[in-house]
């Protein structure tokens, strides 16, 4: 881990990551960032655009008797992808170990609503994790006057993101939220490389994978099958927005989890019934129930919404459509021709509630995607 002298802006590499306290810069890149080539010269780029940030966070660090700080844009030497791997697997963890985080809101104006409610910083795939991990973070405007802290501005943040109060008043860890919830913070949050939606995930998830640029949509899919290893929180199949016969159960985008801020896991006295991924895509056992469609079936997932249809508290089970494929033993997403579960309950309840399952307990294999 390389870290920013705060006052003579040299970098330092630390072998023991807890050796050091630091602050951490979070930010938005933009043009003429001071990056890793550049501090090694024996002169700091001040008169660089990207500078003028790295000096006020460094300025504020020392103000609170912090020697280091970490700041993305020259702390990594992106030109070593060993390097590079291995800054985005420990990410989290750094933002999560720093002292203190400043969060630089550069369309932002202190007195502003408006332009913090829409901020591009609450937009971006990077600056999700930057916003969960850090035990304090302090906002700050376009010209560097605070805003407030994450704390104090926990409710207007909830608005924008959907993310729990208790969250981001650090009483209780993003982590323990069910995996569609935490998959629904990042689906409207966008990355200038496709595969950083799925990269930037990874700390949330506490999921170490290698990063292959060049892999495009296919990293988040890997992401999930890393997720599904070590949890068997069925939320991770409660997205939407089927536009077509889906070969696979796993979502192709964080956008299609736009709609799970609200849904929770079940836990069974028994446990949940262990699924995996196979060479023929993923084994798992679901309850199963033919939907008023020949061809169409309905499987009940081990999750549910906090409030039922009608906005009454209470657990309200999720389900998905699945259609039949040529081979009797697999499945596959079904086009949304209800789209929504729940908008059809009105009209099916009663065959619903008296449906004859199908299967009771059926073994499916999804083909991978």
């Amino acid at each position: 881990m390389r870290l920013l002298d705060t006052h003579t802006y040299r970098l330092e590499s630390f072998l023991d990551e807890g050796s050091a306290r630091y602050a951490i810069l979070s930010h938005r890149w933009r043009e003429e960032e001071v990056e890793f080539a550049d501090v090694r010269n024996e002169e700091f780029p001040s008169s660089m655009k990207g500078a003028l940030k790295i000096m006020k966070c460094c300025e504020l660090a020392v103000s609170q008797g912090l020697d280091y700080a970490w700041i993305d844009t020259c702390s990594i030497d992106k030109s070593s992808s060993a390097e590079l791997s291995e800054a985005i697997n420990s990410m989290y963890r750094w933002y999560e170990n720093a002292s203190i985080c400043y969060a630089f809101l550069d369309d932002v104006y202190k007195d502003d609503e408006k332009t913090f409610r829409e901020s591009s910083w609450f937009t971006r795939s990077w600056t999700l994790q930057e916003l969960l991990a850090p035990q304090k973070i302090v906002l700050y405007d376009k010209h560097w006057q605070e805003i407030g802290t994450r704390e104090s501005q926990c409710y207007i943040i909830y608005n924008i993101t959907q993310i729990s109060p208790m969250i981001l008043m650090k009483k209780s860890d993003a982590r323990d939220f069910s995996v569609a919830q935490r998959m629904s913070w990042a689906s409207r949050r966008q990355a200038s490389k496709v595969e950083n939606v799925a990269y930037s995930l990874m700390g949330l998830f506490e999921v170490n994978m290698p990063l292959l640029y060049g892999e495009g949509q296919k990293a988040f899919l890997r992401l999930q099958e890393n997720i599904i290893k070590t949890s068997d929180d069925q939320s991770i199949f409660a997205w939407s927005g089927v536009q077509e016969d889906y070969p696979g159960l796993l979502a192709p985008s964080p956008r299609c989890f736009s709609m799970c801020h609200d849904i929770i896991p079940i836990q069974s006295r028994k446990g949940g019934n262990a699924f995996m991924m196979t060479n023929r895509g993923l084994l798992i056992t679901l309850e199963i129930y033919q939907w008023n469609k020949l061809d169409m079936y309905v499987a009940i997932l081990n999750c549910a919404r906090e409030k039922d249809i009608w906005g009454r508290c209470g657990y309200s089970r999720v389900g998905i459509f699945l259609r039949r494929l040529t081979e009797f033993d697999q499945w596959a997403r079904a086009k949304d021709d209800c789209d929504d579960l729940r908008d059809q309950m009105d009209d099916h309840k009663l065959a619903w509630r008296q449906a004859n399952p199908f299967s009771i307990i059926n073994q499916l294999q999804y083909p991978k995607r």
